[in-house]
């Protein structure tokens, strides 16, 4: 067998694959990047990676399995160092590997990209790897959580297989298009640059990334940070441990007249104030985000009133409808804080709101995790039907002075109370009195609440032991559906 003849070479082998070519390593370096397998020993705990397919070091990419806080994770690190982290048959191969343990072991996935694209020399064997890794992508989605490091160029097919991720997190030296500059600048009229069309800050504003950071490093540590919040499949029970008071008090609450930013709220109780926002500047109006609730992961839906009203927009409602979307993959409570006049006032044609706000209706009615709605203001029109109905909510609590109404309180008072406004000698003062009427006598919590459609006026002051204690009721909650493939979401 001669293995006391071939272990040197090996050994040998090894060893220069691990140096890298040093020019290569330096211009990545000098680049403000990590090298692929520094990416990867900061990604996962200390000494615990193992890597697969190390003598298949053409391929590109470095591939293998670790832990993040003791949990399993499967890595893939595009090597940019290696033909540009091109990807190709034998790229394919080994990262198709990695997705396929994920699925038998039910491990979270964790990709960092980095690569100049397509291996132009293999021609469609190329492509076909590509859309390999997009439908293995699409067949764990759901089953793991899946997270996209993009830590360097990643343009035309790869950034739709990072897009299809549950999660997108860009460093400054990142960039995600599907058209190049000298492409769209062409087009355009005018120069532009990738960071123009496809860095953190554009990828941001489209939607297309959920995170940013300035360098690897700090990407990477939201990464383990996020895996640490998430279930590590479709299967597992959620933990309910917590280090914080799940009977916590948010006195300052009871004195307020109205939330300045729902964000304050979220971490208000969430266990230590401790959350991750996703898509900040994306479609402000609509907050998402994720953190603890007495030990459970809970995710966060929430109007920002601040924002255009907390109305609802076509990617306000798109952006929270995914993310309802991917806790209900996982069984994660949906928390709906609730506080908007309704769907945004626009002259464009309706048909594009009317199907986003059927998204948002659509994703939190089909969900079976646990739903519990908070209404902390106005819950108006669709704002409610999507975010605060029966339909939507397994749990329905509200702030005293919130408001339910199929429109807003002005347009109700001048159609309830239009003769008693043509009567009064000051119709602007009379208008105000008939509108806080119809707020105090007929759309008030306290009427809901008597109607059956919310379950408790409650002091904003427990609204955090209020939460938990109704996540608590739900972690047991079993939904039964009628038999189907899947539903047909209005897209």
């Amino acid at each position: 067998m001669g293995v006391e003849r071939n272990l040197p070479v090996v050994r040998e082998r090894k060893l220069a694959i691990l140096k890298g070519d040093p020019e290569l390593c330096a211009q990545q370096k000098k680049a403000g990047k990590l090298l692929a397998r520094e990416r990867v020993a900061l990604l996962l705990d200390a000494a615990s990676f193992v890597e697969l397919d190390v003598l298949n070091a053409d391929a590109g990419v470095v591939t293998g399995y670790g832990l993040i806080d003791e949990k399993p994770v499967y890595v893939y690190a595009q090597d940019f160092t290696v033909k540009g982290g091109s990807v190709g048959a034998s790229h394919a191969k080994k990262v198709l590997k990695v997705m396929e343990l994920a699925e038998k072991t039910g491990a979270p996935l964790v990709a960092l990209l980095d690569t100049a694209g397509a291996r132009l020399d293999e021609g469609l064997d190329a492509m076909n790897a590509y859309a390999m890794m997009a439908g293995r992508v699409s067949a764990l989605s759901g089953v793991v959580p899946q997270i996209a490091l993009v830590l360097g160029p990643c343009g035309g097919t790869a950034s739709a297989v990072a897009s299809m991720s549950d999660f997108v997190v860009m460093s400054k030296n990142a960039s995600l298009f599907v058209n190049g500059p000298q492409v769209v600048s062409t087009t355009a009229g005018k120069q532009l640059t990738l960071d123009d069309i496809g860095g953190p800050g554009a990828s941001m504003r489209s939607g297309m990334a959920q995170l940013t950071a300035e360098t690897d490093e700090e990407a990477i540590a939201l990464a383990r940070k996020l895996i640490g919040l998430l279930p590590a499949n479709n299967l597992e029970e959620p933990a309910d441990f917590s280090a914080d008071d799940i009977n916590r008090e948010l006195p300052a609450l009871n004195a307020i007249d109205k939330l300045d930013d729902v964000r304050d709220l979220i971490k208000g109780v969430a266990d230590l104030g401790d959350v991750i926002e996703f898509g900040e500047d994306f479609a402000p109006s609509m907050v998402t985000a994720i953190g603890k609730i007495g030990g459970t992961t809970v995710g966060f839906l929430a109007n920002q009133a601040g924002k255009d009203e907390g109305r609802l927009t076509v990617y306000g409602c798109k952006k929270a409808a995914r993310f309802a979307a991917f806790c209900d993959c996982f069984s994660i409570p949906i928390v709906s804080v609730v506080d908007s006049m309704g769907m945004k006032i626009s002259s464009a044609p309706q048909g594009e709101l009317s199907r986003a706000g059927a998204q948002l209706m659509f994703a939190l009615s089909e969900a079976t995790a646990p739903r519990v709605a908070l209404v902390v203001g106005q819950a108006i029109g669709m704002s409610y039907a999507a975010m605060a109905s029966r339909a939507a909510s397994d749990i329905v609590y509200a702030w005293p002075g919130s408001v339910f109404s199929t429109v807003t309180a002005q347009i109700a008072a001048q159609l309830l109370y239009a003769d008693e406004m043509r009567s009064a000698e000051d119709p602007y003062a009379k208008r105000a009195e008939l509108e806080r009427r119809y707020m105090d006598d007929v759309a008030d919590a306290v009427h809901a609440a008597k109607a059956g459609y919310v379950d408790d006026v409650i002091e904003p002051a427990a609204t955090r032991q209020m939460l938990a204690s109704a996540l608590q009721m739900l972690a047991g909650k079993r939904d039964s559906r009628p038999a189907k493939k899947h539903g047909n979401m209005p897209l």
